[in-house]
């Protein structure tokens, strides 16, 4: 059984910054891919950052130059610095963990983000 925890998420003003931890634990092994993506209400769920394992990263055009992904691959975690927020980035956030028995991934339980003033 694998399980995802994330935590980070809140209530920030707009130009504040959060930062977003998931951890993995169970019978997981050979991560691939590590990744967040968010989902506002009314919207569909989107792309936000992705890691590989060899460390390359790609962004949402929305994000890129406020946004930074990292990883830990000895605790199995994934970070999400968001800087710059803005009211838009409002949303739930989710990651998810890519291993090579399961290339779609496991999801965690999201964590909201609110921007606002």
């Amino acid at each position: 059984q694998v399980q995802l925890v994330e935590s980070g998420g809140g209530l920030v003003q707009p130009g504040g910054s959060l930062r977003l931890s998931c951890a993995a634990s169970g019978s997981i092994f050979a991560i691939n891919n590590m990744g967040w993506h968010r989902q506002a209400p009314g919207k569909e769920r989107e792309l936000v950052a992705v890691i590989t394992n060899g460390g390359n990263t790609n962004y949402a055009d929305s994000v890129k130059g406020r946004f930074a992904i990292s990883r830990d691959n000895a605790k199995k975690t994934v970070y999400l610095q968001m800087n710059s927020l803005k009211p838009e980035d409002t949303a739930v956030y989710y990651c998810n963990v890519a291993s090579a028995s399961r290339p779609q991934g496991y999801w965690g339980q999201g964590t909201q983000v609110t921007v606002s003033s």
